[in-house]
C-alpha cells in the first residue's frame, strides 16, 4: 500500500513539475491585435517602440504623456511621421 502511495505522489509531482517547465515564456511580451484607426497629435506622444517580430502583425506602440500605450499600424504615413519626429528628438 505504501509503494502505491509513493508512486502516486511521484506521478503527481512529475505532472506538476512538467506544467512549470513547459510554460513557454519565450514568446513576445506585447503584440497588437487591433490598431487604433484615428490620427494622433504628435505632440501628445512621448516615445514609441515596435512590436516583436514574432507577432502576427507588425505594429508600433505609441506612449502618450499619460503613459497610455496605443497600438498603431506601422505602415500608416502619419505613424511613420511620428516615429521620425521622435527619432529626430533623440539625436
Amino acid at each position: 500500500m505504501k509503494a502505491v502511495n509513493i508512486l502516486l505522489l511521484c506521478i503527481l509531482g512529475a505532472a506538476l513539475l512538467s506544467t512549470v517547465l513547459c510554460d513557454s515564456s519565450n514568446g513576445p511580451d506585447e503584440c497588437c491585435f487591433q490598431f487604433f484607426r484615428n490620427r494622433l497629435n504628435k505632440n501628445l506622444i512621448t516615445s514609441y517602440y515596435r512590436t516583436d517580430a514574432r507577432c502576427a502583425t507588425n505594429g508600433v506602440i505609441l506612449i502618450t504623456r499619460r503613459a497610455r500605450r496605443i497600438c498603431v499600424d506601422s505602415k500608416e504615413e502619419w505613424v511613420q511621421n511620428i516615429v521620425k519626429s521622435l527619432e529626430m528628438k533623440t539625436l
